[in-house]
């Protein structure tokens, strides 16, 4: 039976490397490259994204539950991620010379599960305390828990005193939250993926290759949201190719990021 994860022996050490500035346009690259060799399943797998993500947009309009739909879409960041676990699965088949299949990328066998598992919850949290956070900064400058209609909505918020400054602590505080957990995220998921090592080392893994290649990483982390705000702002359909494309992107900006070792 076709193994779907790599078998080697633990890794011994982690070392972080040091990447060009560049970098993040030759991830992008690479994970063009990858999108164009398995494009059938990144499609199928963009397509299944956008039609959950829209499917979650109209149900929060028809129950009346648009002013949960901003912090969401802000918060793609947040679990983008562990979403994206599947291509990082199909990269890797691919990189080792295996053929990659929309059953592999649903279903992926990960070398450390339980502790994907955890950092999966870790980040399910954050989005829900950044949510919270958005709520109650709603109410604390608009004065009401209340939010108006979808079509005034808009109008409250860019052309009212309040609502820039709503916009303004918003995105400072959503930018900080995003900040951190892309830290924490654009390594140590895919690392659990790959290696069998446990979260803290995952995560600490992480943070110390942001801290390292921190230029870089800012850089990576604009065109992510750029791409990602480009495929919301099209209903999700630009999702379709967006998602897989940086989904194969971060594959290979992890890879250029650590180099794991392997006990003997």
């Amino acid at each position: 039976m076709d193994q779907t994860v790599d078998t080697s022996p633990a890794p011994r050490r982690i070392e972080i490397k040091t990447v060009a500035n560049e970098a993040p346009w030759a991830w992008l690259s690479a994970g063009w490259r990858d999108f164009n060799a398995a494009r059938g399943v990144a499609l199928c797998y963009g397509f299944i994204f956008a039609l959950i993500s829209a499917a979650i947009t109209v149900g929060l309009w028809s129950f009346d539950y648009i002013e949960y739909l901003p912090p969401l879409a802000a918060g793609f960041m947040l679990v983008g991620p562990m979403m994206a676990v599947g291509l990082y699965e199909t990269a890797r088949r691919m990189q080792n010379g295996e053929q990659p299949s929309l059953g592999s990328a649903l279903l992926v066998s990960t070398r450390s599960p339980l502790q994907l598992a955890f950092l999966a919850v870790l980040l399910m949290v954050t989005l829900m305390f950044w949510m919270r956070i958005a709520m109650l900064l709603f109410a604390l400058f608009m004065g009401t828990t209340h939010v108006p209609p979808a079509e005034l909505l808009l109008t409250e918020l860019l052309l009212t005193q309040n609502g820039i400054a709503l916009l303004i602590v918003g995105s400072l505080i959503g930018g900080v939250i995003a900040a951190l957990v892309f830290s924490v995220s654009i390594v140590s998921v895919p690392l659990l993926l790959e290696r069998d090592v446990d979260t803290i080392t995952a995560i600490i893994t992480s943070l110390r290759a942001v801290v390292h290649n921190w230029k870089v990483c800012l850089l990576w982390a604009w065109l992510i949201a750029l791409l990602s705000a480009a495929g919301i702002a099209t209903f999700f359909v630009g999702m379709i190719v967006l998602f897989p494309l940086l989904g194969f992107a971060s594959w290979h900006a992890y890879q250029a990021l650590v180099s794991v070792g392997e006990k003997s």
